[in-house]
């Protein structure tokens, strides 16, 4: 931990140093929470978001709050390791050609709907409405990569050829979350709740049965996201064995970083919300990546208590989007990534919003997380499919 702020009704526990003003104002209107439970925890990837940072972690009494979980419910980390020693770039390209063929990416869906035997099992228009209204649009969304910043990797590390996939749960999660926040929105308006409706921190209470709809819904698309990360992950390990017929590999390590779970800390069943950051208990095995470029990293969580069990789920922004296609020199970033010789997707200004310069210093995150995960394999980038 690198500081604590005591100047709330709770204290704010920092794992960084370089948080943008916006980004604290945030983690002090979380602080001022009547129901937020010991303290505020912020990650070392911490990021301004949508009512609540992006890296931050809130512990909650007896509330639900949607925004504190975010529009991509599930959002997550995959991750498999080969028996393949090494790969020779020629392979690789055909490969990474194979996945782009495979997987759509962006706004693009399946051509057709996926079996609804991949599809999480629970759903019905009682106790997911959303969701199953989306139940039909979200079957050709299964298998899909989406926008930002989802990738597909190929990694090296430990003496091994890795794949690593980040994504989530697409347009389903995104349609749960944008109607129970605007549910939230005009219930905590009808209670003339205390809560500034400009925080964007509009809740539910966990006896209310908006509360009961959205953690049934939000479990659903926390599913959902998983199931889509293992069918990519299946169709980017066919496109291996096309060229590699006799590689084997691990079990994945299948992870999510946008969620709320009901755990006891502290001596107290609390509701964690975790918004673009990691569970990381004792012995638990997690996925911290880095920026387009940059090293990953296979950890084990460390359980620090202090954190609410948690760690960084990724490099972290440093920089709005627009702000990076605006103040990032194109041909300076394809360089760090072609010096590198690392297939990318860096091709044109539009393209800078994901460039290794948008991000915060990987090696930097992790150094300010060492009390939280040890690094188990640190994993350099050999190519790379952006949505």
């Amino acid at each position: 931990m690198r500081s604590v702020c005591t100047t709330e009704k709770i204290p704010i526990y920092l794992w960084l140093e370089d948080l943008e003003p916006q980004a604290y104002e945030q983690a002090k209107h979380l602080a001022q929470l009547l129901f937020a439970f010991k303290h505020i925890a912020l990650m070392p990837d911490a990021h301004l978001g949508y009512g609540m940072p992006i890296g931050g972690v809130l512990a909650t009494n007896q509330v639900v709050i949607p925004n504190a979980v975010g529009v991509d419910i599930g959002c997550g980390m995959i991750a498999v390791r080969t028996n393949l020693i090494d790969i020779h770039q020629r392979d690789l390209k055909i490969i990474m050609g194979k996945v782009r063929g495979a997987v759509p990416v962006g706004f693009n869906h399946q051509s057709a709907p996926q079996s609804e035997e991949r599809m999480p099992s629970r759903m019905d228009s009682k106790t997911t409405p959303i969701v199953a209204h989306e139940y039909q649009r979200a079957r050709k969304q299964l298998g899909t990569l989406g926008g930002g910043n989802h990738f597909i990797e190929v990694q090296r590390g430990d003496g091994n050829i890795w794949v690593m996939i980040h994504s989530g749960s697409r347009n389903l999660g995104k349609q749960v979350a944008d109607h129970y926040n605007k549910v939230a929105v005009m219930l905590n308006d009808r209670w003339h709740v205390a809560v500034p409706q400009a925080h964007q921190l509009a809740f539910f209470p966990l006896e209310t049965e908006e509360a009961q709809l959205y953690l049934a819904e939000m479990q659903y698309c926390v599913d959902f996201a998983f199931a889509n990360r293992t069918l990519m992950m299946e169709k980017v390990l066919e496109a291996f064995r096309d060229v590699f017929p006799e590689m084997q590999h691990d079990a994945p390590i299948n992870i999510a970083h946008n969620y709320a779970s009901s755990e006891k800390h502290f001596g107290k069943n609390v509701l964690v919300h975790r918004k673009g950051a990691t569970s990381a208990r004792a012995g638990e095995l997690g996925i911290i990546p880095g920026s387009q470029g940059t090293n990953s990293y296979i950890v084990r969580g460390l359980g620090n208590r202090d954190s609410f069990e948690s760690c960084s789920h990724g490099a972290g922004r440093k920089m709005g989007r627009k702000d990076a296609q605006r103040s990032l020199d194109l041909a300076h970033q394809q360089s760090l990534l072609d010096d590198k010789g690392i297939i990318h997707s860096l091709r044109t200004k539009k393209d800078l919003d994901e460039a290794p310069g948008a991000y915060k210093d990987i090696q930097d995150v992790m150094d300010n997380q060492t009390d939280l995960v040890e690094i188990v394999v640190k994993l350099s980038p050999l190519a790379v499919v952006k949505g």
